[in-house]
C-alpha cells in the first residue's frame, strides 16, 4: 500500500470504513454526517473537503466530499481506493436531465458514464473503454429502492461531462450537447462518474453513482431549495441503505 497521509487526505486506513458515500460539496457532507450517521467524528478536513465516519444502523459509513469535476473525484477516489483501503464508494449528486422520461426530483443510477473527457487516456489503453457501475453495488440500490418504495428511479447512461459553462452560441437547439447525448439514450449529465468508475476498475474496486435530477437541460425545469432537500434526502437514504446492505454481505 502507498504511503499515507497524503497531500489531500490526512488520516489513516482504519479512520475509513469500507464504504465511503461522496457527494461533491462538502457541506452536504456535514449534512448527511449529521442527519444520517451517529457518533459521527472529523477524520478529514484538508482543503476543506470534510470527511467523516459514523455509525448506520451500527455499522460503519464515511461520508467525505470529492469536490467538483473529473481531476477532483479522481484523486481523492484513487487515493481511498489504493490507499486508504476503500472497496466501495457511492456518489451521491445532482444531475441535469437529458431525456423527456426523466423530469426533475427523479433519481438515476448510472449504470454507465459516457464522458467528453480525455480522463481515460491515462490508462494507455489502446481502444475505448466503457466505464461502468459495478453491478453488485447497481443490482442492491435498485432493489433497495423497490423496498423503500421511492418512485421514479432510472437506470442507464449519464454523461460525465468536463464543461459545465458550454459556448452553444449558433447552435441550432437539435444540434446542442444535450439533444445529441439524448439521442444514444443518455439519462443525465454531471461532471463526476466517468473517473470515479475508471478508478474503481483499476484498483479492482466497486463504484456506483447516485443522482437527483435538479433541473432539467431541455425543459429548462429546476427545483426549488426546499424540494431539492426533499429530493436529496431519498437519495441519501437510498446509498446508506445500500451501503450498509453491502455490510452485511461481507460480515
Amino acid at each position: 500500500m502507498l504511503p499515507y497521509p497524503t497531500p489531500h487526505i490526512q488520516a489513516e486506513p482504519a479512520d475509513f470504513a469500507k464504504t465511503v458515500l461522496m457527494p461533491g460539496d462538502p457541506l452536504r457532507s456535514r449534512f448527511i454526517a449529521e442527519n444520517f450517521l451517529e457518533n459521527a467524528r472529523l477524520i478529514n478536513n484538508v482543503r476543506g473537503v470534510n470527511g467523516y465516519t459514523g455509525l448506520y444502523k451500527g455499522a460503519p459509513v464515511t461520508v467525505m466530499a470529492s469536490g467538483m469535476g473529473m481531476p477532483s473525484i479522481g484523486i481523492y477516489s484513487y487515493e481511498l481506493f489504493n490507499i486508504f483501503g476503500v472497496e466501495n464508494i457511492i456518489r451521491v449528486g445532482s444531475a441535469g436531465g437529458i431525456l423527456a422520461s426523466v423530469h426533475i426530483r427523479d433519481i438515476v443510477l448510472g449504470m454507465g458514464a459516457c464522458t467528453d473527457s480525455n480522463y481515460a487516456s491515462t490508462f494507455r489503453l489502446p481502444g475505448t473503454f466503457a466505464p461502468t457501475a459495478d453491478f453488485t453495488l447497481l443490482e442492491t440500490c435498485y432493489r433497495i429502492a423497490g423496498e423503500l418504495k421511492i418512485p421514479n428511479v432510472h437506470v442507464g447512461n449519464v454523461l460525465s461531462s468536463d464543461v459545465f459553462y458550454g459556448d452553444g452560441d449558433g447552435l441550432d437547439p437539435s444540434e446542442t450537447p444535450a439533444h445529441l447525448w439524448g439521442k444514444m439514450g443518455v439519462l443525465a449529465v454531471e461532471m463526476e462518474s466517468a473517473a470515479l468508475y475508471l478508478n474503481a476498475a483499476r484498483a479492482g474496486k466497486r463504484a456506483l453513482g447516485i443522482f437527483t435530477v435538479s433541473d432539467h437541460l431541455l425543459t429548462g425545469e429546476s427545483t426549488t431549495a426546499e424540494e431539492r432537500q426533499n429530493s436529496f434526502t431519498d437519495m441519501m437514504r437510498l446509498a446508506m441503505e445500500t451501503a450498509h446492505r453491502m455490510d452485511s454481505q461481507h460480515d
